[in-house]
């Protein structure tokens, strides 16, 4: 029953979720304005209305970028978890995001400023973070949950103690401000110019993870398992933390980073949905879209007319999730 409801429900909150995202603002709409920006859809951009400009200009593509990141940031929490086989793994903790993050500011200082080029970037900080964890993991011997936790916060640290380098090194006029954008992670600079790219790098990426939801099902049961149904883990294991890593780093070359999302919008679905089965992936995804773009809305509106880092609200969403994971995990003896 409670998964039926979830089905029922969530598809609903995600439309009045981005309903809003739409005509929330700085300039806000209405929705006497829908004729006009349908209307005016195929002018000419110096003859169309503000309305319009800043409806297809900004707030579609932001809420697109909300919806969209969102998705990207739970359906890749989610295998994470499942390959590792760790509640802990997440583009936050593996230091995924803090690679992809200095990637991205490593493109700032070079003075590299278009879309797919930043998203390169960050793919190649994102995806060098990933190998020196699991290299840290091998030479400590073992797989244990601890072992990529305690991997991810070192090779964070290390992006960190690189992102004070850039920031050293950094424009403070230009280039400097720019790298804060990344490091907290906002919405705010978000245009039909980046939302797009974004989209025609990440939608083939995610369909492919979502395709081949039955290899992580079986990474997810171990090696041995894998194994014994025809699988070769190890090339299965590298395509799909691949395109995870692939997915992050393109959204984090968009919206910096924002934490927790990756983390908690796995724990949402299995606590709300009971189990990692077929649809879990799009489930992770789907909650994660809400988070994101609940947040973005709390950015936008609770500033007091400046925005607000996303993450803040993010994280203030996580810590009870994680409280209540501790929870359980004592109760049950783990």
């Amino acid at each position: 029953m409670r998964r039926r409801t979830l089905f029922f429900v969530l598809p609903p909150v995600l439309f009045l979720l981005a309903a809003l995202s739409l005509v929330t603002g700085s300039y806000p709409l209405k929705l006497s304005d829908v004729p006009t920006i349908l209307g005016e859809l195929f002018m000419p951009s110096d003859k169309q209305s503000l309305v319009t400009r800043v409806f297809w200009g900004l707030r579609f593509p932001r809420t697109i970028t909300a919806l969209l990141s969102g998705f990207i940031l739970g359906v890749s929490g989610g295998v994470y978890q499942l390959i590792f086989s760790n509640p802990l793994a997440s583009p936050d903790l593996t230091g995924v995001a803090s690679g992809a993050s200095f990637g991205a500011a490593l493109a700032i200082v070079l003075g590299i400023g278009g879309s797919f080029q930043r998203m390169g970037f960050a793919f190649f900080g994102g995806i060098m973070s990933l190998v020196l964890v699991l290299l840290l993991v091998n030479r400590a011997g073992g797989e244990r949950t601890g072992s990529y936790v305690l991997s991810g916060i070192v090779i964070s640290a290390l992006c960190s103690a690189g992102l004070m380098v850039l920031k050293t090194l950094a424009d403070p006029e230009r280039q400097l401000s720019a790298i804060d954008f990344w490091t907290m992670g906002s919405l705010a600079a978000v245009s039909s110019v980046k939302a797009y790219p974004l989209a025609a790098l990440s939608l083939p990426v995610i369909a492919l993870m979502l395709l081949l939801r039955r290899p992580l099902t079986m990474l997810a049961l171990g090696d041995e398992e894998c194994r014994a149904a025809g699988l070769s883990p190890r090339p299965w294991r590298a395509l799909l933390l691949s395109a995870a890593t692939l997915a992050v780093s393109a959204s984090v070359s968009v919206t910096g980073v924002i934490g927790f999302v990756g983390l908690i919008a796995p724990h949402i679905t299995h606590f709300l949905y009971g189990r990692r089965s077929r649809a879990f992936l799009p489930l992770c995804g789907a909650v994660g879209a809400s988070i994101l773009t609940a947040a973005d809305l709390a950015a936008r509106s609770l500033g007091g007319g400046a925005e607000l880092p996303v993450s803040i609200f993010t994280v203030a969403a996580g810590v009870p999730v994680l409280v209540v994971l501790l929870c359980r995990r004592r109760r049950e003896g783990t």
